[in-house]
């Protein structure tokens, strides 16, 4: 299966990687400059087709991570943390920066910013829009998560916003890092992580949920974590990256099989250098699941996460990661 995929590395100052099989063999994509890389996205209906957010700007591939271009329309020194496009119409692409949210809905020629009411300086600064999640059975429902501003919602596809309630009286709960959604039969759930653990919601972010992960070290009270997946093929089964804090001496990826009733650790082979940062997978390879360290471990997993390995090749700093079936 790892020979049918391509895995997308976005790295700090290292530009962007990819490996055409599974891991065996790495090639740097040709791009301008060595960029440091912050969210990286595959098109639902082309495996060719990527974009990459960058601290110098947006960055667009056709040949399925070979070579990238600078997207001219776009702000060209405007980091950009998320990416999400419409699984429903690949032309609306919506770009969470630091600061803000901008869409396409003519596949990147041009963008619109949008206005959600975030606030203008946080206990980290200028905030940052580090995930924007699309429903995929209604996309007029958009998520945006903020670095500290909380969850904010759109239910007509981005043209207007309300800030959904907090995830906890915590400020730091508020630092939303990740956020994905879950429909089965019973309805849909909405999760949202930061440093506090992973949240969830039944009742569409009216309320909150929180569940802490055990601390990993002496030094701290809880988990703190980063990024999530739902799988695509299961959505009790989700994945949760976590560490003891950023960047972390070490970290876990948290699985829950039962919808996140429980929770347990997977079974890494080798120990993380430091908090595991990002997760990534592919609707047509939903048993393939990809995690990096923030420090430049990958790890790969062909089952659905009951059983990993670490791959040889080692980066400096990931922030990034996408998978292709291309």
């Amino acid at each position: 299966m790892s020979d049918q995929i391509t895995i997308h590395v976005g790295t700090i100052g290292q530009g962007l990687w990819r490996s055409p099989d599974g891991g065996g063999v790495w090639q740097k994509g040709r791009a301008v400059g060595e960029l440091s890389v912050r969210s990286l996205i595959v098109f639902p209906d082309d495996p060719n087709r990527l974009m990459a957010g960058s601290d110098e700007g947006l960055l667009a591939s056709s040949n399925n991570g070979s070579s990238w271009e600078l997207v001219d329309s776009y702000e060209p020194d405007r980091q950009t943390w998320s990416l999400a496009v419409d699984p429903t119409d690949a032309n609306t692409i919506f770009a969470g920066g630091r600061p803000g949210l901008r869409r396409s809905r003519d596949g990147g020629h041009s963008w619109d910013e949008l206005p959600v009411q975030i606030v203008e300086e946080c206990p980290i600064g200028t905030p940052r829009t580090t995930v924007v999640v699309i429903d995929p059975l209604n996309s007029q429902r958009v998520y945006a998560g903020v670095e500290v501003d909380g969850v904010h919602k759109s239910i007509d596809g981005g043209d207007s916003w309300v800030r959904g309630n907090p995830l906890g009286p915590e400020t730091f709960q508020a630092d939303i890092h990740c956020m994905g959604r879950a429909s089965t039969p019973a309805g849909a759930t909405t999760f949202a992580t930061s440093p506090f653990g992973i949240a969830r919601s039944d009742d569409e972010g009216e309320s909150w949920l929180q569940h802490e992960f055990a601390p990993l070290t002496e030094r701290t009270q809880r988990s703190y974590c980063r990024a999530m997946l739902v799988k695509h093929d299961d959505p009790n089964t989700i994945f949760v990256a976590s560490g003891d804090g950023i960047p972390g001496t070490t970290g876990a990826i948290q699985r829950t099989t039962d919808g996140g009733a429980t929770w347990a650790p997977c079974d890494l082979p080798a120990a993380p250098n430091s908090v595991i940062y990002w997760l990534a997978s592919h609707a047509d390879a939903p048993d393939v699941i990809v995690a990096a360290t923030l420090y430049g471990y990958v790890y790969l997993s062909e089952d659905g996460g009951d059983s990993w390995r670490k791959l040889d090749k080692e980066f400096g700093e990931i922030r990034a990661l996408a998978l292709s079936t291309a």
